[in-house]
């Protein structure tokens, strides 16, 4: 079925969701090594006020949550016996100027942030300063690998890139114009479409007599 064509839209995202009244992400809660690492990075760093802190009953762990702007929060979780992340699986190897962005179904593979276009150049410049590693800017577009070296009237997002200390793969990320229909013009892949999914059978031919 061809998925149906969204209308024009703003940057600011009000159209309606079909039904459910959805203000946008209450919270995105992530799971990390070091909660007092995890801490000193978002609120120092990336400059997010702790706004709630959970102790797990029956020594579960730790649920804190981070006020990230718009209304919404980040929220990480400590649990004692956590397995170790597995780059390329549980998240992305590495930022995607340096390595594959592809991580496994059902995980987490990147946070957006959203900030002005205005500022982006500045955030970048002080992640710097902070000694934290990231991509230059990146201004994506309809080209045929999806970025420009240069700004031009069909960039619809500029972005840079970072990772925390747990290696999630972040990003700050700022829309440059509204949407249109035509930006909705591709149709959605299906599992059958993956690398090595299993393929339905095919008919087996008539036996001749």
């Amino acid at each position: 079925m061809t998925p149906e064509v969204t209308p024009e839209i703003t940057p600011e995202m009000t159209r309606s969701t079909g039904g459910f009244e959805l203000r946008g992400i209450n919270h995105l809660a992530l799971v990390c090594r070091d909660m007092e690492q995890t801490v000193d990075f978002y609120t120092n760093v990336l400059g997010m006020p702790l706004v709630k802190t959970i102790e797990l009953p029956a020594g579960m762990g730790q649920h804190f949550f981070f006020d990230c702007g718009g209304g919404d929060c980040l929220a990480f979780f400590w649990f004692p016996n956590a397995p170790d992340g597995v780059p390329g699986v549980s998240a992305p190897a590495a930022r995607p100027d340096r390595g594959d962005l592809t991580s496994a179904i059902g995980s987490m593979n990147h946070v957006a942030f959203d900030v002005a276009p205005e500022k982006i150049e500045e955030y970048r410049d002080r992640l710097i300063a902070a000694g934290v590693e990231c991509t230059e800017v990146a201004n994506h577009d309809d080209s045929e690998w999806g970025i420009s070296d240069a700004m031009h009237p069909g960039v619809y997002v500029r972005s840079i890139y970072f990772q925390d200390p747990d290696g999630i793969l972040l990003e700050f990320a700022c829309w440059m114009r509204a949407f249109r229909r035509s930006d909705v013009s591709h149709p959605p892949a299906r599992a059958i479409d993956r690398n090595g999914a299993a393929r339905p059978a095919m008919p087996a031919e008539p036996t001749t007599v």
